[in-house]
């Protein structure tokens, strides 16, 4: 008995030193990614603001594009890409180790993109920020690699808490974006201790976040279940299409121009034709679109097309940024599309929820996904958001804007893939077959009735 008491004694001791423990690291990784954050944000800001002192300020994006691919490629080409990606392949194949140097690479890259006008948004810079001050305090301090890895996970929550301002959706998702289908427990306190942290900290440094509150009806009826559904499976197309999109730019970039230089002055010249003869609000963060959907006016019907275009375009020569803010855009537009096409009165709840559907495919985090609508636009929007968002998640398949994620689980018995690999190596998911399938349950309800009906025309004839 006093042997069995020791135990426990001992048990709860060890868990109470890795709370202390958990909390001091993870604080510490909050607290740097805050102070990150807050001061890119600020900069970028500053070099929006001397960039729109230059008229028309767009005209720069060729030469910006350029010098922003160049600084990458010979500073530190880990820096490339959209951030969010580089990061999670840095979790699966180095253990989280990022070297200090991309931080600030990734900032001024990123901040001459956006500030000139390139469509790409400020969550992936944040969360390669926050991630890469993580991995080098884990240096510093001399930790394991296992707590470096765990470290560098909360980097990325705690980047994403930070940019948005919700440390709830920020801690999910940097543990469940890694592998699709499964989220890391082992990270979720830390991430969360993370999360919150920095969100205080940027807060207290003067970050301001605007949220809209949105009006829905907390019950959902029949009919709003079905327009959820129908929404989800909307958002899920407008992912894929986004997703392919982005590989096809690239793709098409490379095999044009031949080289990183000529890239980067074709895709500029595309953003300056497309901000000259669509229209500008297409170029960068576009956050004054976003806010409109959310108030409920009406966008242009073509805003998802010409967003997923111009974030291609600029991803695609080299321009430096993250891939979420975008995504927002898009899904904000795609269900305000959705709202015009089915003449739906409250256009603002479709877009929202439009907006986190789309987020919830793209990424494959739909958990994260639904409690960033309740933490931005108030908990009557759950309901609606979670159904909205478990669907597109499903539609999208496995496809994903992060190329590194790790394939966890099958989203469907009826379809096979490699469990463990990178979703960006996944060409197609092979279809199982199996007797009690859809597919076949289809078929077979479908001969049955065509039988039905020719057995009751055969009686018919019989008795005329």
């Amino acid at each position: 008995m006093r042997t069995l008491f020791k135990h426990h004694i001992s048990e709860q001791l060890t868990l109470f030193a890795s709370i202390i423990k958990w909390t001091v690291y993870a604080s510490v990784v909050g607290t740097l990614a805050g102070l990150g954050t807050a001061f890119f944000l600020k900069a970028l800001s500053a070099g929006s603001y001397f960039y729109e002192g230059c008229l028309p300020f767009q005209l720069f994006l060729p030469a910006s594009l350029l010098f922003s691919s160049a600084i990458v490629r010979y500073l530190a080409p880990d820096a490339a890409g959209h951030g969010t990606e580089k990061v999670i392949e840095a979790v699966h194949q180095r253990m989280g180790r990022i070297p200090f140097k991309v931080v600030p690479v990734k900032l001024v890259a990123t901040i001459i993109t956006l500030a000139s006008g390139g469509s790409a948004g400020k969550e992936g810079p944040c969360a390669q920020i926050g991630a890469g001050l993580a991995s080098t305090f884990a240096s510093i301090a001399r930790l394991p690699e296992s707590d470096r890895k765990k470290l560098v996970i909360c980097g990325i929550s705690a980047g994403f808490a930070t940019v948005f301002g919700t440390p709830i959706a920020g801690a999910l998702f940097g543990i469940e974006v890694l592998v699709l289908g499964q989220m890391m427990y082992e990270v979720l306190f830390p991430s969360f201790v993370a999360g919150i942290v920095g969100y205080h900290v940027a807060t207290a440094l003067g970050v301001t976040y605007s949220f809209e509150s949105i009006t829905i009806a907390s019950r959902m009826t029949g009919w709003g279940f079905l327009e959820m559904l129908l929404l989800g499976i909307w958002c899920g197309l407008i992912a894929l299409f986004f997703i392919q999109l982005l590989h096809v730019m690239r793709s098409l970039l490379e095999r044009i121009s031949r080289h990183w230089i000529v890239a980067a002055l074709i895709g500029g010249g595309l953003l300056v034709l497309i901000g000259m003869f669509v229209s500008q609000e297409y170029l960068g963060l576009g956050l004054p679109t976003i806010e409109r959907g959310l108030r409920g006016e009406h966008l242009p019907n073509g805003a998802v097309f010409w967003k997923s275009v111009t974030t291609a375009i600029t991803l695609g020569c080299g321009g430096s940024g993250g891939v979420l803010t975008p995504v927002f855009f898009i899904g904000t537009s795609a269900g305000n599309l959705f709202a015009s096409i089915f003449n739906e009165p409250n256009v603002a709840a479709f877009s929202a929820i439009g907006m986190v559907a789309v987020l919830s495919a793209a990424a494959n985090t739909p958990i994260s996904a639904s409690i960033l609508a309740m933490e931005m636009f108030g908990s009557a929007i759950g309901t609606h958001a979670a159904v909205a968002c478990l669907t597109s998640f499903l539609i999208v398949g496995y496809n994903s804007v992060y190329p590194s994620q790790l394939l966890g689980i099958q989203k469907s018995g009826s379809l096979s893939a490699l469990e463990g690999s990178q979703l960006g190596d996944i060409e197609y998911a092979t279809v199982v077959p199996r007797e009690k399938s859809l597919l076949e349950f289809l078929v077979k309800l479908f001969r049955k009735t065509k039988s039905d009906k020719s057995d009751r025309h055969t009686e018919d004839a019989d008795k005329s």
